[in-house]
């Protein structure tokens, strides 16, 4: 017999905490007792079916004098199960094929066992609360109880609303002290050359995470052979000619094999995880989408519609001007920072002395600085601007927001580098430029994005421990004081920024480290400290992010693309203009550019040719994903079959 949600008791002994949900200080009753209700009801009366419980009881809020609202959300084995299949987790078969596990067919999957606690991760259960309380909707309420301004309609994801409302304020999940701390020891407590325990991490902190770093060490590791090769372009003097030609020429097919051979990586990972052959669900509207209340015509549910071209004309006429004008200003520093190389250089030559020879690299590191600043502040804007726009779906804001971004760092941090090298034709300055932009935006991101972070996470761990030390209370304070620590750390905001730390190293390694050999060397130091760093702070500093399914890392593979087909065109020209190229063709610069142009697209057809002839998923990957969609083809063929065949007899049987 079929088991469905209904028959599930939310009732369980063992009640495991796996999501903590914080309410504003002030929230009536009546509101704690409907969302408590509507969390615990069965699915059949709209309920999401799961535990529910305060993190302490009254007795124990007035013996601490706490005044918070913080709940504790948890869920039954079995429930957990079905909400595993709700979601379309994928898992492994006892006959190695990777299949969307069922409830009915459990005891096929490897390592499911009745009594087994483990068959689903602790990332997995948290991932299977939130989606059930996301998709909490509302029915027949109107507002939520207590609030009259909080409306609500049917189909509503009730969570958002509340907040949106302020009357949650956040819902975030608890850590595993036991596995982090195994996770910790094979990861980055430890000073040693080894690899990342990528599947270890994935199972923590979900496949999303686990990408980024497993794009991460495989980038490092792919920038060493560029390491290796500058080092002697540095050291010795050799002709101009030769190390352009020959380092350019390396670069490019450096860029596109390492791109190609990674997709091929991502798709072995992510298939032995599941996440590839994961079926994507129809997207909800993100949070912030906001219109006139009407029924999408595609679900059938009814949801706020804002017609398309209003958001085109916010995109043309505002945000299109906005970011053009933050790029003209951009262009604006950018001349200034010149000015300041040019009063620093005249004052060098007027003294000569070695306080003046330093003050050479002074406007470079103020430049990269102000980059820096200017980066922060225009992603603030640019979050701003795409939200404003109201798209409907996440996968559409995620997008906007990165086009703007991109756009803007790219000019930001690479402008510079472009002026002086096809403007004022000056190698020695654009090496010069180059190697502090890149260790200045290092240092400043390790010490912004973990240092700091870590030392003022420290304080306030060292606060809440003194007062709960502090307590002479006959009670088990180790999960309040758990609790209390997570929620004031801070909240990681997903991996954007982490990737766009890597894709501006990848521009100053690919663009113009022919001037430069040994930015692959400072890239490749920088990622063995920002691994350790990175994982301080997801461990130590953030609060457990929640699991996230991934199969790919999106859009960065296409950015990176595209970075890497830029770096085409900025090596040829980069040759095109060396004194030996420029020998050859004494007289006729109009022959120089001609060649110089088709080399530059005989480079990019192999940069294509390189990226068709190497398979996006290995052989063995495609055989599997084809014999998948075989046998789900054949599967509804002999479903077809048999309610042809039903449908036959019951004709038959009618008079």
């Amino acid at each position: 017999m079929k088991v469905t949600l209904s028959a599930v008791d939310t009732y369980e002994t063992s009640f495991t905490p796996l999501v903590v949900i914080e309410l504003a200080q002030d929230v009536k009753e009546e509101t704690k007792e409907w969302l408590k209700s509507r969390i615990v009801a069965k699915k059949k009366d709209g309920g999401a079916q799961l535990l529910f419980r305060p993190l302490l009881n009254k007795q124990e809020k007035e013996t601490l004098g706490n005044k918070e609202n913080l709940y504790l959300v948890g869920a039954s084995g079995l429930r957990l199960l079905l909400g595993a299949e709700a979601v379309g987790l994928v898992r492994e078969c006892t006959d190695g094929t990777m299949r969307a596990f069922t409830y009915d067919t459990r005891r096929s999957f490897r390592g499911f066992h009745d009594d087994n606690d483990d068959f689903l991760t602790m990332a997995e259960c948290q991932f299977i609360v939130k989606h059930e309380l996301e998709n909490l909707r509302a029915r027949e309420e109107r507002m939520i109880p207590g609030y009259p301004h909080a409306k609500l309609y049917p189909g509503k994801s009730i969570l958002r609303r509340l907040l949106t409302s302020g009357i949650v304020l956040q819902v975030f999940p608890l850590h595993d002290h036991e596995a982090l701390r195994k996770l910790e020891d094979a990861w980055y407590t430890r000073f040693s050359l080894h690899y990342q325990p990528i599947d270890s991490i994935r199972s923590y902190f979900g496949e999303t995470i686990a990408l980024y770093f497993g794009f991460l060490e495989y980038f490092t590791f792919a920038l060493i052979p560029m390491a290796i090769i500058g080092l002697p372009y540095y050291l010795f003097v050799w002709e101009d000619y030769d190390k352009y030609v020959v380092f350019a020429s390396f670069n490019l097919t450096w860029s596109t094999v390492i791109l190609e051979v990674w997709k091929r990586s991502c798709a072995d990972m992510t298939y032995r995880w599941g996440t590839l052959v994961m079926k994507r669900q129809f997207e909800e509207p993100r949070p912030g989408f906001h219109g006139v209340l009407g029924v999408n015509p595609v679900t059938g549910r009814e949801e706020p519609l804002y017609p398309s071209y209003k958001r085109q004309l916010r995109i043309y006429l505002v945000s299109l001007p906005f970011v053009c004008l933050c790029l003209y200003f951009s262009l604006y520093i950018m001349m200034i920072y010149f000015d300041l190389e040019d009063w620093a250089l005249s004052v060098h030559q007027e003294s000569g002395t070695e306080w003046t020879g330093v003050l050479l690299y002074v406007p470079s590191v103020i430049y990269a600085i102000v980059i820096e600043i200017m980066n922060r502040l225009y992603r603030c804007a640019a979050e701003f601007l795409t939200a404003w726009e109201n798209h409907r779906l996440e996968s559409a804001y995620q997008n906007h927001l990165v086009l703007k971004v991109l756009v803007f760092n790219f000019l930001n941090c690479f402008a510079s580098l472009f002026y002086i090298a096809f403007v004022l034709k000056d190698m020695k300055l654009l090496g010069q430029s180059l190697a502090t932009l890149l260790i200045t935006s290092q240092v400043i991101n390790q010490i912004l994005e973990s240092l700091l972070p870590y030392w003022l996470q420290k304080k306030h761990s060292m606060k809440v421990k003194r007062k709960v030390q502090a307590l002479k209370v006959d009670m088990d304070a180790s999960l309040y004081k758990q609790v209390l620590l997570e929620k004031e750390m801070g909240t990681y905001l997903g991996t954007f920024d982490d990737y766009l730390e890597l894709f501006l190293q990848f521009g100053y390694v690919s663009l113009f480290s022919c001037v430069y050999p040994l930015a692959a060397a400072f890239a490749v130091l920088n990622n063995f400290t920002e691994v350790s760093s990175d994982a301080l702070k997801m461990c130590r500093v953030f609060k457990r992010p929640f699991s996230e399914p991934s199969a790919s890392i999106g859009v960065w593979q296409l950015a990176f693309e595209t970075m890497s087909v830029i770096s085409v065109v900025t090596n040829c020209a980069l040759i095109g203009m060396s004194p030996q190229v420029n020998a050859v063709f004494p007289e006729s610069k109009t022959e120089l550019v001609l060649i110089v142009v088709a080399v530059e697209h005989a480079l990019l057809a192999l940069k294509f040719i390189l990226a068709f002839a190497i398979p996006d998923k290995p052989r063995h990957i495609q055989v599997k994903l084809a014999r998948l969609e075989f046998e789900s083809l054949e599967a509804l063929k002999q479903q077809s079959t048999r309610r042809n065949e039903n449908s036959g007899e019951k004709q038959q049987k009618l008079p």
